[in-house]
């Protein structure tokens, strides 16, 4: 049994009546004007279309009438209403059907609308695009049609500038396209001179020195646009400078800081200064290494009692027969663990800056960070410096002079993809500033960081060892296998300076992507990847990347 719908009134004062969810945001003043025309002369003929919203009435179809019986009748006339129970999405399909059979809407409103549908459907592009019965380019050219300002809607709306204008304004940040807009109006350019005027602010995507794996997704990238738009920029550009700035900025100070905590560890394990017979006199002789991190302490030993000082017998001379050799006895074993307390704080500084990267070009990652830090109460560990210092390159040159609430202003209006390179530049810093390393360490496990992809082997790193544990490295990374026991046992009787030196330019041998336990997190040897393991079916880009 169905239940009795109610019973609503054919006519209701426009003063009952309010405005709803119609995704119209243009009126024609033309059309607004000949319609109060035909009010004046021939009434209301065509009923508005209403569902009731608390004590009064909400417009789902008729807006462009009710605004004309406004100006002929006032508050107080009455005029012919159809009033129907219905849901928010019954609402909108109707007042989209509406526009569209009446008054072909503008691209705004179609952006407005893919938008609101785009939402119903949970993000789903296809669903949206079915149930507005568009094709699913116009879907996608309408959704980046909504990242205009209103004011770029509105000059697009009452056709101050053409569709050509609007897809070019599209691409660029929203805090730099009413600026672009006014330099179109005030100059009167077409839409070819402001391609070119566009094109001469975009950077080359491949020049860039930063991490580029974000940007293949990226709207501000022109590869995107040229899918979207028929006008774009040249293929291959990005139309945000600021972003391109900050990420080449944080590339570099990124670059800086590794070269720098680099060469400072290098100075503090170079040994000091002496001839090339003292030096190789030195090389082996290997001090007793210190626990490292990884390593359970070791038990303190009992204080040894005055009687048993006392009673204990004198030890027997000492003859060279009795002296241990010393290079046989007491030299600790040579192992990854042992070399790498020699090389703690460039291990640690090597992964940072590698967590640091793989943060920067990854905003999902970075906000798992932040997040992760939040809850465990370490987010407060970034220096406060860090960040406040680039406030004004990432957020806005005008935010650092802004008031608290200016500031939660500016912050709201971040697009998403400046405010995703925000995220990433936070977790960065986490990973730099971090107290324990075990943070960094369990970060870099969990997104699969590839320590192989920044750093390799070089002289520095193999100056700070003596000859046994340079021969243990060489062992490891497979170079004595290269080059044969023998051979490289000839090598290890040379001056250390000439055995790192053949170490580094064996021929036939590439050090690149081999990674020595001493700087891996789990103490165990990298290999390099296996680049024949790569599908032959593989994308390009995949495997450019």
């Amino acid at each position: 049994m169905t239940s009795l719908q109610p019973s609503y009134p054919s006519t209701l004062p426009l003063a009952s009546i309010v405005k709803g969810d119609n995704p119209r945001r243009y009126f024609d003043r033309k059309k607004h004007e000949e319609m109060v025309a035909s009010i004046r002369q021939r009434g209301i003929l065509q009923p508005i279309l209403l569902r009731p919203k608390d004590d009064v009435y909400a417009i789902v179809a008729g807006e462009r009438r009710y605004r004309a019986g406004l100006e002929v009748y006032g508050l107080d006339g009455e005029v012919p209403v159809i009033i129907r129970v219905m849901t928010d999405q019954e609402a909108l399909d109707a007042a989209i059907a509406e526009n569209d059979d009446r008054d072909d809407p503008s691209e705004t409103e179609q952006a407005d609308a893919a938008v609101r549908y785009l939402a119903a459907c949970n993000g789903d592009r296809a669903e949206a695009a079915r149930r507005l019965a568009w094709s699913r380019a116009k879907l996608d050219r309408r959704l980046a049609l909504a990242e205009l300002t209103d004011a770029a809607k509105t000059a697009l709306d009452e056709r101050r500038i053409k569709v050509g204008h609007a897809e070019l304004l599209a691409v660029i940040p929203k805090d730099k396209q009413d600026t672009a807009l006014d330099t179109i109006l005030r100059l009167n350019l077409d839409v070819n001179d402001t391609r070119k005027e566009l094109m001469r602010i975009t950077h080359s995507l491949a020049s860039a020195c930063f991490d580029k794996t974000e940007c293949a997704t990226c709207p501000f990238n022109s590869a995107a646009q040229q899918v979207l738009f028929e006008t774009h920029v040249d293929d291959g550009h990005c139309t945000n400078p600021g972003c391109f700035k900050l990420k080449t900025e944080a590339a570099e100070v990124i670059r800086f800081e590794e070269e720098e905590r680099a060469a400072k560890a290098a100075r503090r394990a170079m040994p000091p200064a002496a001839d090339d017979a003292d030096a190789d006199a030195q090389d082996d002789v290997t001090v007793e290494p210190a626990p490292s991190m990884d390593l359970q302490p070791q038990p303190e030993r009992g204080a040894i009692s005055s009687s048993a000082v006392e009673n204990r017998e004198p030890p027997p001379p000492r003859t060279a027969e009795t002296v241990p050799a010393a290079s046989t006895a007491h030299k600790p074993t040579v192992t990854a663990r042992s070399i790498a307390t020699r090389t703690a704080e460039l291990r640690e500084a090597t992964w940072r800056t590698a967590l640091a990267r793989a943060l920067a070009g990854n905003a999902v990652h970075a906000r798992t960070t932040i997040l992760v830090a939040a809850m465990s109460g370490t987010l407060s560990q970034i220096k406060p410096d860090t960040l406040t210092s680039r406030a004004g390159i990432l957020v806005g040159a005008s935010f650092p002079d802004l008031d608290f609430k200016g500031k939660i202003a500016e912050i709201r209006a971040l697009a998403d993809a400046r405010a995703a390179n925000v995220l990433a530049v936070i977790g960065g810093a986490y990973a730099k500033d971090v107290l324990s390393f075990d943070h960094v360490a369990d970060l870099a496990r969990v997104f699969e960081v590839d320590l192989r992809e920044t750093w390799q082997v070089d002289q520095t790193f193999l100056e700070r060892y003596t000859k046994e544990e340079l021969k243990f490295i060489a062992q490891e990374c497979g170079l004595i296998a290269h080059v044969g026991e023998k051979r490289f046992a000839k090598l290890l009787a040379s001056k250390k300076t000439e055995l790192v030196t053949s170490m580094l330019n064996r021929i036939g041998f590439d050090w690149a992507g081999r990674l020595p336990g001493c700087m891996t997190l789990d103490g165990a040897y990298g290999p390099p990847p296996d680049r024949a393991a790569q599908p032959a079916d593989a994308p390009i880009s995949q495997i450019a990347a």
